[in-house]
């Protein structure tokens, strides 16, 4: 009797795509395959691309020149690419890559084992649909046990922001936000399943209007979820971060002191060429608030350098406004014009220029990123141990602020939330020694 067929994903970029992974692999699995660590034992690979940064497609068309071997060996093998570079170059895929048998965008990979039966038939579907239907109502059940104490939900998908720079609004669509009632549906099965933690996703995750009372409401009604220890959300946009939400980070107590809020730069010439609809004061203003809420909370924000007509005066506006911040880690990358976006079309800054630029945000981030972990030294913080750390005989989880903490002993504790007073600031994480239960 034949095995199970064997699926191996990669993805690319962001934890939406990370999200979307584990739904492609489940919707497979109802179809006979199990995952596997290598493209080497798989019967199909799937490339779950992403198209943010500079040269995504040329990474994806390399990574399948990588494949080519796999496929003049195996010829059976099934290789399909997914994501916003799928959604984004379509056919072209299977132009360029006569290994390819079938291209999915992120809107319709519950398609997939409609796409694979067509494939068996000798067919190289393309399927880049924003479909009338809701993907959600044809993926199969969560597993009967995650893979660990986490979760994503995805909650809200697209965006309608247009920032000139991005590409998500045209490969993710407009802002689609799922129904409160089956949020928490699915929130309640992936506590029944294991989650102690869930992490709401969506583009600007902050928009969701699936319910009265925006992501704010939605946030409080989870926490009413028995088993359910942690919240948290990402990304957010500046603009939609109401009063409500605001609150929430200081009275719901399952909501982490943790919040990702990209501002990208803090010039308001710049903000307005990106089409940010923000200032950097209204910026400023807003954390004060978010701090004034939850005066615990570790910031984090994405940035980009080298906008097309940014001068040193707009450079050094982000520099004083990642000063007045003071963020606990945050994102930095030079701009990549993106093909068919509005800023693509406008004289780039020099590449050194650019260079430089970087390396100096980096090194300020850097050092901030320090100093946040080794505050932490000597205080106590609740801790959701994941999995067995990197050296023998540690074990690994996050701190309520998002932190990387890593203890010695304590193998039995994996999905297990306790306490944990901070010894020792490492490079990118922090050791602990765990408190006694009370």
């Amino acid at each position: 009797m034949p095995g199970p067929k064997k699926l191996f994903i990669k993805s690319y970029g962001c934890q939406m795509n990370v999200y979307d992974s584990e739904r492609m692999a489940e919707t497979l699995g109802a179809e006979g395959y199990v995952t596997v660590d290598t493209a080497e034992a798989a019967d199909m690979v799937l490339l779950n691309t992403c198209h943010i940064r500079e040269k995504a497609a040329e990474k994806v068309y390399s990574d399948l020149g990588r494949l080519r071997p796999l496929k003049q060996a195996n010829p059976d093998l099934k290789i399909g690419v997914a994501g916003c570079v799928a959604q984004a170059e379509g056919a072209e895929i299977l132009r360029r890559m006569p290994l390819v048998d079938l291209v999915v965008g992120p809107q319709s990979y519950h398609r997939l084992p409609a796409m694979m039966q067509a494939v068996g038939q000798g067919a190289r579907p393309v399927d880049t649909d924003f479909p009338a239907e809701d993907k959600f109502d044809h993926l199969p059940d969560r597993p009967a046990r995650l893979g660990g104490p986490t979760a994503f939900l995805t909650v809200q998908e697209g965006c309608d922001k247009f920032c000139a720079f991005c590409v998500v609004p045209y490969t993710r669509g407009a802002e689609v936000s799922r129904p409160a009632e089956r949020l928490l549906a699915e929130a309640r099965t992936l506590v029944e399943k294991g989650a102690r933690e869930i992490t709401l996703l969506g583009q600007n995750v902050n928009a969701w209007h699936g319910g009265e009372g925006g992501l704010g409401r939605l946030i409080r009604d989870l926490a009413q979820i028995d088993g359910l220890l942690r919240i948290r959300y990402t990304t957010s946009h500046p603009n939609d971060m109401d009063d409500d939400l605001i609150a929430a980070h200081g009275d719901c107590d399952k909501l982490m002191p943790y919040l990702h809020l990209p501002v990208q730069s803090g010039s308001d010439r710049i903000l307005k060429a990106m089409a940010r609809k923000h200032t950097a004061a209204q910026y400023l203003t807003l954390i004060a608030r978010i701090r004034a809420a939850r005066p615990d909370i570790l910031l984090t924000s994405d940035f980009i350098v080298g906008f097309p007509g940014e001068t040193d005066a707009d450079f050094e506006a982000t520099m004083a406004l990642v000063e007045a911040v003071g963020y606990g880690t945050a994102f930095s990358f030079k701009y990549s014009a993106r093909p068919g976006t509005p800023a693509a079309e406008k004289a780039p800054v020099p590449a050194e220029v650019a260079d430089e630029r970087l390396h100096r945000l980096q090194a300020l981030l850097s050092r901030q990123q320090k100093a946040a972990q080794e505050a932490m030294v000597g205080r106590e913080v609740g801790v959701l141990f994941e999995k067995p750390g990197r050296m023998a005989g540690q074990i690994t989880g996050k701190s309520d602020h998002n932190h990387a903490v890593h203890v010695e002993g304590g193998q039995n504790l994996i999905g297990v939330l306790r306490r944990v007073r901070i010894t020792r600031s490492d490079p990118n994480s922090l050791a602990g020694e765990i408190t006694p239960a009370p």
